[in-house]
């Protein structure tokens, strides 16, 4: 009896990944209402994104997929993270629940992971964008991508029309003339409109993000995955020397240097932006409505993240976001079919479009908005990256350690970088 019931669960897995594979290689159209043949029930799903956003889209995709139901469980960003531990132990999680780039290697012991040979390497890889491959690991898929919230660079049109500027910079080298034209300083030296928002890090929002952009830009993947073993890749030598990278990071708060643009004097970096002292701000798509609101007079635009010039590739950093199946779902058949449809459908779009972010898939990306700004957000999309973050926390504590030791002269640049490796080694060692 136990060798025939276990024969029936690989049957019915099989079969939904095989589902899975035809309709995300799009052999199998989506919306229609046999995608969902075998799946019943009901499967639950959590996340911090506003039910009342979420329901009109998950009473869509009911109607569309009648054979089973979806719930969809609000719950607070700030004790998501405790609330699904503590019901995953419990036993009484969800059966799927949204999860970003920075909480999957956390999870990744809880999530079931989607083999290759279930669901190939190839499809994902033509399906989504290259954001969502911090999804993968060498076992398989943690999650579904769903969508992509690219760093952006937010520019004050006004400040520079007035000093001629015509065209926001496209590399990082541009900055070098652009700080000693647009930082603006009193009789005392002191600035009092910067160009750029770099250099320090308690005052200066996603420093850890800026910083592991230019890294990434450089060829650092930052964590790398060997044998089912995560470990630092920050002392990893390649075309750029990461000392030299984190130099000029931090020279633009060093007050001897020509590009000093910022110091821990000022506000926080969207406050000055939006209190128009600050040129440039670098934020996240999502950001877009938030700044409109603080400010809705300030005449800015937005623009891609600035690139290495000569570099191998265009990349900035995304946060992503995707739907992960639990590995103790008790109906993980239905669970796997709906976690399929919803990151391959109209709710894919949608989800998408309600956060004012891109979405994941390479199909859906294909298809620009003709809004002002959701182009551009479209466009970095395509060429964003992430990584496995293993303790946002405590990572944020030792970019944050790496860039103030290089200010206070008590480590070199490449000494700095190497505590900072060792120190995200030992985040990913795992518990004896």
């Amino acid at each position: 009896m136990k060798g025939n019931f276990q024969i029936i669960i690989l049957i019915v897995f099989i079969a939904a990944a095989v589902l899975g594979v035809l309709v995300f290689s799009g052999v199998i159209p989506i919306g229609s209402q046999n995608n969902s043949a075998g799946s019943q029930g009901t499967v639950v799903l959590w996340g911090t994104v506003k039910a009342q956003t979420l329901s009109p889209m998950i009473d869509d995709f009911n109607r569309a997929n009648p054979t089973f139901i979806l719930k969809y469980v609000e719950k607070s960003a700030d004790t998501f993270d405790n609330d699904l531990l503590e019901a995953l132990a419990a036993g009484n999680g969800p059966d799927m629940f949204f999860i970003t780039d920075d909480l999957a290697y956390k999870y990744s012991n809880k999530i079931y992971t989607i083999p290759y040979t279930s669901f190939p390497l190839s499809t994902f890889q033509n399906s989504f964008a290259g954001a969502g491959e911090v999804f993968l690991t060498s076992k398989g898929v943690l999650a579904f991508p769903l969508a992509v919230d690219p760093l952006m660079m937010y520019y004050n049109r006004s400040i520079l029309d007035a000093n001629n500027v015509t065209y926001p910079p496209a590399y990082w080298d541009e900055f070098t003339n652009l700080v000693p034209l647009l930082t603006k300083k009193d009789s005392n030296g002191a600035i009092t409109e910067s160009t750029v928002a770099m250099g320090q890090f308690s005052n200066i929002l996603h420093a850890k993000d800026i910083l592991a952009t230019l890294f990434m830009q450089a060829g650092n993947p930052i964590v790398t995955e060997n044998n089912d073993s995560f470990s630092s890749a920050l002392s990893q030598t390649g075309k750029y020397d990461l000392g030299s990278i984190l130099k000029f990071y931090t020279d633009f708060a060093d007050p001897l240097n020509s590009v000093y643009s910022w110091n821990s004097s000022f506000s926080s970096s969207s406050d000055a932006f939006s209190a128009e002292n600050l040129a440039f701000y670098f934020g996240y798509a999502s950001e877009l409505q938030s700044m409109v609101n603080k400010n809705p007079n300030e005449n800015f635009l937005i623009a891609p993240m600035p690139q290495i010039r000569n570099g191998a590739f265009k990349l900035t950093f995304a946060h992503v976001t995707g739907i992960a199946i639990s590995s103790f779902s008790k109906n993980f058949t239905t669970a796997f079919t709906a976690a399929g449809l919803l990151s391959s459908g109209d709710f894919a779009s949608k989800f998408a479009a309600a956060l004012g972010i891109a979405p994941a898939r390479r199909d859906l990306l294909s298809i620009k908005p003709t809004d002002a700004y959701l182009p551009a957000f479209y466009d970095s999309a395509l060429y964003a990256k992430s990584w496995l973050d293993p303790s946002p926390a405590d990572t944020d504590d030792i970019f944050q350690g790496m860039i103030e030791k290089v200010l206070s002269g008590s480590m070199s640049v490449q000494s700095a970088v190497s505590d900072a490796s060792a120190k995200l080694g030992l985040l990913l060692t795992p518990a004896q």
